[in-house]
């Protein structure tokens, strides 16, 4: 087994943009699920957004219309674009994946933080 890695975290003003990645050998060419969630513990944590293996997405409510799921199979990976960041989007952002092949350990997640 491998771990996912998280990156693409950081500091940004309300309104600004940032850019997660989330990749493992075999992530989206095993046609894995992948979820975000953030919080600061797997208990304590809010799903955001997933992407099944055949492409369908879906969001939370507090993130419609601002945060974008999309995988690239050719470097397995998942990307949460999130656009018109708000200071309630500071979290520690994770992803875990699902299905047959998909069983990776988890990775550190990334730190975003949003001031206002």
């Amino acid at each position: 087994q491998v771990a996912l890695l998280e990156s693409g975290g950081g500091s940004v003003q309300a309104g600004g943009s940032l850019r997660l990645s989330c990749t493992a050998a075999g992530l989206t060419s095993n046609n894995c699920g992948v979820d975000w969630y953030r919080g600061p513990t797997m208990k304590r944590r809010e799903w955001v957004s997933g992407i099944s293996g055949d492409g369908s997405t879906d969001y939370a409510d507090s993130v419609k219309g601002r945060f974008t799921i999309s995988t690239d199979k050719a470097k397995d990976t998942v990307y949460l674009q999130m656009n018109s960041l708000k200071p309630e989007d500071t979290a520690l952002y994770s992803c875990k994946a699902s299905g047959l092949l998909c069983a990776y350990y988890y990775g550190q997640g990334t730190q975003v933080t949003v001031s206002s």
